[in-house]
């Protein structure tokens, strides 16, 4: 049945890029992914390993401040020392008008107040000693003497030289000491846990089920958690087990993190959570000693919930011939499996994990005892999308114009996580012109923005190629509106977005689970439809189809590969892609001999919806020409105005029943 589940939409488009150059792009984009990734790792370890440089850095910083400091203090201006009778010479000339003794030290102003310094003789007077170098004692009067008495230095001045050097060498070593703690102290938490915690008392990050549109049987599914945690004596007492563990599956953006919040919410209990990839690390055994710490928080605050997002990180089958990194992800998840199969009857811990590739866990992990409870989250259906709208829209001001089951039944296929980045998008445009409120025509754009990308008005076609790829669109739109079961065409664009030269969207009348054969080869002819328009009309083939020739091919392939729906018969011819217990993937499951019949039923196929998409063409010329025409005009064409074009020539529309009856 999960294989049968097929996304909503349906975006036949024509790109102006061949697919060498797509495959190109997407390999850069990987490239540049990884050495992203490369980087981060990086910057990540050198932030665990920088710290005792940092504290190294930093004293020597501050070592070279003080010594300027000191300098700075301690830079006194000296006077240029001259002979005694040099000094005894300036005096008796009259040069020197004042003169300072200091101990053994003399220092004479001149008329420039500039100064200069001699050493007297020891223990004689100046004036004998100015005396004896001739200088008359008219001079002397003349000359202003001051006697500075030298009291020598106290206890604390001549203790200060000394003590100044040591403090600050304890200073230094007290500084480098903290370094090496902190960088001990980072070693010694290398193993711990990096989960965060959320507190059932924090009521920002708290989210309860209403915070959750939609998934009401996941919801029910969890209810019964919910309970546990509340009142367990309830279930012990009548024998009842509660499964520890609870794996949330679903495709990406489905809501698997946030009912996981919400389940904590609910029952009001810590909610510790992390991903599987933050337990690896590039040593073997530092992430089953983050699975043991983690486990041992939890306990210490039970009743809780451990909430592993992206478990298949660590949790892919094993294989004994892997090692290395392969060795030390094995070691996390058989630390995992011990941890869980450790709970006692009596401690209130669920573990809950989130995946959307179940396909490749390890056997060990799903048996009954670990994760035997599985929670499916299918994508939602026109009744949960509205919920979720009416979710994002809150904290948002919206226009009268508002309809948000309009915009609910335009987005089938869409995640949780599509309709949230819808709603801020249609935000953001209402912002960018300078509105107060969201209006609808905002999340119509929003719609096609989500999908295939903001509009490149930069991309100017030349007169050639807007014709082309006008009739190309209008191919697809025409063969479309004649097929029985193909989904209603709902806009024709040749505005380029993304790698889309132009597009045409198709939605389908009701909501959809299962795909006919009927419905299947309508699609294939359907995406055919430029490809024909392109020949029939130009009488030559441009890069353009490549995308809708790989999604026809494709869906040919699974009608007969998957769905037995060829003359083949019942027959699965291809694996799920499961994992094998040895780590590998099931490979091609047929013969030679087989895959050449495979490739001539896919051969028939195409060429089947090659026909019917021709005789289309050429029996409607006429309509294909006014609709290529009118694209050429006004580059977007809506339902109501494609439908008229279709009533005018004879095409009657598809409604759906209520449209009918109204």
């Amino acid at each position: 049945m999960g294989s049968l589940l097929t996304t909503h939409y349906q975006l036949c488009y024509y790109s102006h890029m061949a697919k060498d150059t797509r495959k190109n792009q997407e390999k850069n984009s990987s490239k540049r992914d990884m050495l992203q990734q490369g980087v981060s790792k990086k910057i990540s370890a050198a932030k665990k390993v920088g710290g005792f440089s940092q504290q190294l850095v930093g004293t020597l910083i501050i070592f070279l401040f003080l010594t300027w400091g000191y300098s700075i203090i301690t830079d006194k201006k000296q006077s240029p020392t001259v002979p005694l009778s040099e000094f005894a010479a300036l005096v008796n000339s009259q040069e020197i008008t004042s003169i300072v003794v200091e101990g053994d030290t003399l220092t004479g102003t001149k008329a420039d107040k500039t100064s200069v310094t001699t050493k007297n003789e020891a223990g004689a007077s100046v004036l004998d000693t100015l005396r004896n170098y001739n200088v008359s004692t008219s001079t002397l009067a003349a000359t202003t003497i001051t006697v500075k008495n030298d009291r020598g230095l106290s206890f604390w001045g001549s203790l200060i030289p000394i003590l100044l050097p040591i403090l600050f060498l304890g200073f230094m070593i007290w500084w480098l000491a903290r370094g090496i703690k902190g960088a001990n102290m980072q070693a010694l938490s290398f193993g711990q846990s990096r989960a965060k915690m959320i507190h059932p008392d924090d009521g920002k990050e708290k989210v309860t089920f209403k915070d959750v549109a939609g998934a009401k049987e996941a919801k029910e599914e969890l209810s019964e958690i919910v309970e546990f945690l509340r009142n367990p004596k309830k279930f012990t007492d009548i024998g009842a087990v509660i499964p520890k563990g609870v794996l949330l599956m679903g495709a990406p953006g489905t809501g698997k993190t946030m009912l996981a919040r919400a389940v904590a919410g609910e029952a009001g209990v810590p909610f510790f959570h992390l991903s599987g990839s933050e337990f690896e690390e590039m040593f073997v055994g530092v992430g089953a000693s983050r699975v043991r710490d983690l486990f041992d928080m939890a306990k210490k605050n039970a009743p809780a919930i451990i909430f592993i997002d992206e478990i298949d990180a660590v949790g892919r089958a094993r294989s004994p011939s892997m090692g290395g990194q392969g060795e030390a992800r094995e070691q996390t998840l058989n630390q995992i499996l011990v941890e869980m199969d450790g709970f006692e009857q009596t401690e209130n811990v669920i573990v809950m994990a989130a995946t959307n590739r179940p396909d490749v866990l390890d056997t060990a992990l799903l048996r009954p005892g670990r994760f035997d409870r599985r929670v499916t989250l299918d994508l939602p259906d026109r009744s949960d999308r509205e919920a979720i709208l009416q979710v994002h829209v809150k904290v948002k001001p919206l226009a009268e114009d508002i309809n948000l089951k309009i915009i609910a039944e335009r987005t089938p296929g869409f995640s949780g996580a599509d309709l949230y980045s819808l709603m801020n998008e249609g935000a953001i445009l209402a912002a960018r012109e300078g509105r107060k409120s969201v209006a609808q025509f905002d999340l119509i754009r929003a719609i096609e923005k989500v999908m295939l990308g903001p509009e490149r008005k930069s991309h100017v076609l030349s007169p050639q190629e807007k014709r082309i790829t006008a009739y190309h669109e209008a191919g697809h739109a025409l063969v479309a509106s004649c097929l029985p079961d193909a989904d209603p065409v709902h806009k024709i664009s040749i505005i380029a977005r993304g790698h889309a030269g132009g597009y045409t969207l198709k939605l389908p009348l009701d909501e959809r689970r299962l795909m006919s054969r009927a419905t299947f080869l309508d699609d294939i002819a359907m995406s055919l439809g430029g490809y024909v328009a392109e020949k029939e009309i130009f009488g030559d083939i441009t890069t353009g189809p490549s995308n809708d020739l790989q999604v026809a091919t494709g869906m040919a392939r699974d009608m007969v590969t998957k769905y037995g729906m060829s003359t083949l018969g019942p027959i699965a011819l291809e694996g799920n892609g499961k994992a094998l217990y040895g780590g590998g993937l099931y490979g091609k499951e047929y013969s030679e001999t087989m895959g050449t019949k495979i490739d001539d039923e896919v051969k028939r196929i195409m060429d089947d919806a090659w026909s019917r998409a021709r005789k289309i063409i050429i029996d409607k010329r006429d309509v294909l020409n006014v609709i290529a025409e009118e694209l050429m005009r006004v580059e977007n064409i809506e339902r109501e105005e494609f439908e008229k074009i279709l009533i005018v020539h004879g095409i009657k529309p598809k409604r759906k029943e209520s449209e009918l009856i109204n």
